[in-house]
């Protein structure tokens, strides 16, 4: 189902993010699962753990990249989607 983008991201305690240059690498302290993020997907990291909703950072996204509105909404859901199953994102409903 998808994640309404009225709803707002926050990071559980057990995880760390780290950025390298461009890229970001995401660990689960009590999995031990880690997940790389690109350019790309490191300021998405960044717009949906800095803003009060996934909507604004879905707006501040649209603005920086020229990017059709469609694809970014797919690849914000399909990372939150991921981020999300695999314990990295929890996401409070409005």
């Amino acid at each position: 189902m998808p994640v309404s983008f009225a709803s707002q991201v926050t990071v559980p305690s057990n995880v760390l993010f780290r950025q390298l240059d461009q890229e970001a690498v995401i660990l689960n302290l009590d999995s031990e699962l880690y997940f790389g993020l690109d350019a790309v997907g490191t300021d998405m990291w960044r717009a949906l753990t800095s803003s009060d909703s996934i909507e604004r950072a879905y707006d501040n996204l649209l603005a920086e990249y020229d990017v059709a509105p469609e694809a970014l909404r797919g690849d914000m859901e399909e990372l939150i989607d991921k981020l999300v199953a695999e314990g990295l994102l929890a996401v409070t409903e409005a």
